[in-house]
């Protein structure tokens, strides 16, 4: 689940961690998140650790508290998450594969066939 070894801090990945549990439908909105505690005691971390990560998705408007019981997942948190992700991470990738495919002299059709044979692969390995 988090990783110690990794270079992305403790905090971000319980943030990350919990973003994934809403995109997974595991939080819906408005629905009570796991609180610093609760957090601490499943990764085996300092509270103040898991109240860091906690803040940045509440600094990201994805959870908002309510005073004297918690944080919840704010109304479409989920499409917010995705989005942001699409943005962060796919079109990265995907301007790297696409710069790499051109050094490579891989035309624009054979990319699509061997995207379109990654997404068959990953989904078959998602239904096992």
């Amino acid at each position: 689940m988090l990783n110690g070894d990794s270079l992305t801090p403790i905090y971000v990945q319980v943030a990350e961690w919990l973003e994934t549990e809403i995109l997974n439908g595991n939080l819906r909105s408005n629905e009570r998140v796991y609180s610093q505690y609760q957090l601490a005691d499943m990764f085996n971390i300092n509270p103040a650790t898991a109240a860091k990560g906690l803040n940045i998705l509440a600094d990201q408007g994805l959870v908002y508290k309510k005073r004297g019981l918690g944080m919840f997942v704010s109304p479409r948190a989920g499409e917010r998450i995705r989005r942001k992700r699409i943005n962060r991470n796919l079109k990265r990738l995907a301007q790297e594969l696409a710069m790499e495919a051109e050094r490579l002299g891989v035309s624009r059709e054979e990319l699509l066939d061997l995207i379109a044979e990654a997404w068959t692969q990953a989904r078959k390995e998602e239904l096992e």
